[in-house]
């Protein structure tokens, strides 16, 4: 069997499962079973696929088709550019939070004459993708990454390792700003915001593997991003910015939470390439 035929083989039977992406899935797959780029790929694929590395992709392909995630079954996942080590852990790192890392990014890259380091609290860091994404973009940061899972945090830790950040990022376990003293110049938080009803219904690649405490947030998900408004005033000082993630529908009520915490601060709701809600933007 050549490369060809098994990537055309896998996709089928991907497709049948029902996974998206069919062809992507099996295409990532046979490249970590081989080790090789996308390019390096396409050059061999009239190559005959050596019996070792055919049982290792179908050992691959039947863990996808149990439905785990290619992320946690690869092992790491591209994130702002830059390569993340992912286990179970933590959550998978999605495209939507790219634009809370570049909110903050070009937030601090107007503030050139301010007093350096910035200050940051990334809430709810898990693999720690934002702290390391700010980080290798923002040269004055000092960032404190914290979660409730040690695992999460050793994740992170490892990550920032990878990058060669780990001088600039501390990592700390707790819950929500409990753990941090002083005042920051940002707080970024990525926290969980599925509401119950919407948690039963997701896809068994999310429910059955990744960790439900980094998604699940109550009735109407949002008690989390709203317990850390209620604690944010202490924490965030004059001229600072807060930055959360949330679900598409959730803009409302957390604008009206924000402007109970902050009344007199400047406050909106960027929207991600959809069109949608998704950022929560507090400006002091």
């Amino acid at each position: 069997m050549t490369l060809a035929e098994a990537l055309r083989e896998a996709e089928e039977r991907l497709r049948a499962a029902g996974i998206d992406d069919p062809r992507l899935e099996a295409e990532v797959l046979l490249r970590h079973t081989l080790a090789v780029p996308r390019e390096k790929l396409f050059a061999r694929l009239r190559d005959e696929l050596a019996k070792a590395d055919g049982a290792a992709f179908e050992a691959l392909i039947e863990r996808r088709l149990r439905h785990e995630p290619t992320a946690y079954i690869a092992g790491h996942k591209e994130f702002f550019g830059l390569e993340f080590a992912c286990t179970p852990a933590a959550l998978i790192p999605r495209p939507e939070t790219e634009l809370l890392v570049e909110y903050a990014i070009a937030w601090a890259g107007q503030r050139k004459g301010a007093q350096a380091p910035l200050r940051i609290a990334d809430v709810g860091t898990g693999s720690g993708t934002i702290a390391v994404a700010v980080t290798r973009h923002v040269a004055a940061a000092r960032i404190i990454a914290i979660d409730v899972s040690q695992d999460a945090l050793l994740l992170a830790r490892r990550n920032a390792a990878a990058h060669g950040v780990c001088g600039d990022i501390d990592t700390v376990r707790g819950s929500l700003l409990a753990p941090l003293s002083g005042q920051f110049d940002m707080i970024l938080a990525n926290l969980p915001y599925i509401p119950a009803r919407t948690y039963r219904g997701l896809a068994p690649e999310i429910v059955e593997h990744e960790p439900k405490q980094a998604l699940h947030a109550g009735a109407r998900g949002t008690a989390m991003i709203e317990a850390l408004l209620e604690q944010a005033p202490a924490r965030l000082r004059s001229g600072g910015l807060l930055l959360a993630e949330h679900a598409w529908n959730q803009g409302g009520v957390l604008r009206e939470a924000a402007r109970a915490a902050f009344p007199h601060a400047r406050i909106e709701t960027r929207r991600d390439l959809a069109g949608r809600e998704r950022l929560l933007a507090v400006q002091t």
